[in-house]
């Protein structure tokens, strides 16, 4: 269940950073400066609205934590279901494992 609510957090997230973009995309679709040299220069990222910036720190925070609950959710998963295999088929000195469940 932690591997599927990171799952989540990070596909919201990076639904969010494909449409940040598509909206970064729009707003400076058409904003560039020509240099003296006569080619263009583009805009930076220290250039941006600093909502926009926000928004995209924001977003891939979002998508970091989501991968790292993703893992540890599923590590976690797996150690359980490992010591509950291990429980489920114990041997009890006779040298036949014995059910417990």
């Amino acid at each position: 269940m932690r591997a599927m609510c990171g799952a989540v957090i990070t596909a919201g997230s990076l639904i969010g950073l494909g449409l940040l973009s598509i909206g970064i995309g729009t707003r400076y679709n058409f904003f560039s400066r020509a240099e003296p040299s006569g080619a263009l220069e583009y805009i930076r990222l220290r250039d941006m609205d600093s909502v926009l910036l926000l928004c995209l720190v924001f977003l891939i925070i979002c998508a970091l934590i989501g991968l790292g609950v993703s893992f540890l959710g599923l590590a976690y998963h797996h150690n359980r279901r490992y010591h509950e295999h291990q429980r489920a088929f114990a041997h009890d000195g006779t040298g036949s494992p014995r059910a417990t469940l």
